[in-house]
């Protein structure tokens, strides 16, 4: 009998952590933005690596090998964003900012693109499949382990021809941009690295020549987690006229937002 207790304590138990994980908590954090990436990014993330023993790019990349069309870029996207919306947040961006996105690139329509943070090559495929013939998007992504997942990713959408996937620091790479890749100018620039990296790295791109008038920044999480230098920066400069796109964290009812920037020239 007490055996039997026991059993049916633990099962409990499990079915109410179960509940909890699932549902309750992802609910109750959803509309503030450091809660939900204190318990999708943190908690959840290193919980599910120790039980799996793979890693969250690998588990997204198991997605894509499963639910996508080899040369279909918009199944490898709507995988993506299916296994993050019902089975594991991610911090790509996302289908809504996503949206917003699309209507920049098809706007701009840009023949050289430079994008500043790859993680999984989920934004990359986004922005790649938009492209003209003849465009292309330079990538640049510090960790080799998520590189390494978002070459396959960027393989599995058929566009690795629209693409060069460079590892390393943007503080490194940046100054050899024009030598290594013959780019005099990049028509657009997606921020969605390390956020205390867009100011300087925005900078960079001043000094060497590689932003010229009519070049468009659009930045990435400038609400959560923030970027308030870069925000005051390009809101305040002269030489930028920037629109605040107002959206949701990624898979998320938080605030977040987009931060289109033309460059004026000087």
């Amino acid at each position: 009998m007490m055996l039997l207790s026991l059993l049916s304590g633990l099962i409990m138990g499990a079915a109410v952590l179960f509940v909890l994980y699932r549902w309750v908590i992802p609910m109750a954090v959803q509309y503030h933005g450091g809660l939900a990436l204190l318990w999708h990014d943190v908690i959840v993330e290193r919980a599910l690596d120790t039980l799996t023993r793979t890693s969250r790019p690998q588990r997204i990349l198991k997605a894509v090998q499963t639910k996508a069309t080899v040369g279909d870029p918009q199944s490898v996207i709507t995988a993506i964003d299916h296994f993050c919306r019902h089975r594991e947040w991610a911090m790509n961006v996302g289908d809504e900012k996503g949206s917003i996105l699309d209507s920049v690139v098809n706007e701009v329509s840009p023949v050289t693109v430079l994008e500043l943070g790859t993680y999984c090559g989920y934004s990359t495929v986004r922005i790649a499949r938009l492209l003209p013939p003849g465009a292309c998007v330079i990538t640049l992504e510090f960790n080799p382990d998520y590189a390494a997942i978002a070459r396959q990713v960027i393989k599995w959408s058929g566009l690795e021809d629209k693409v060069q996937l460079v590892e390393g620091a943007s503080g490194d790479w940046i100054p050899w941009m024009k030598e290594h890749f013959g780019v005099q100018a990049f028509d657009l620039v997606f921020l969605d690295h390390w956020k205390e990296r867009y100011l300087p790295d925005t900078k960079l791109l001043e000094e060497c020549g590689l932003i010229q008038k009519g070049t468009v920044l659009l930045a990435d999480n400038v609400i959560c987690p923030g970027t308030p230098d870069y925000l005051e920066y390009v809101r305040n400069s002269p030489h930028y006229n920037s629109q605040y796109y107002r959206s949701h964290l990624e898979y998320t009812k938080a605030e977040d937002g987009l931060e289109k920037s033309v460059f004026l020239g000087y």
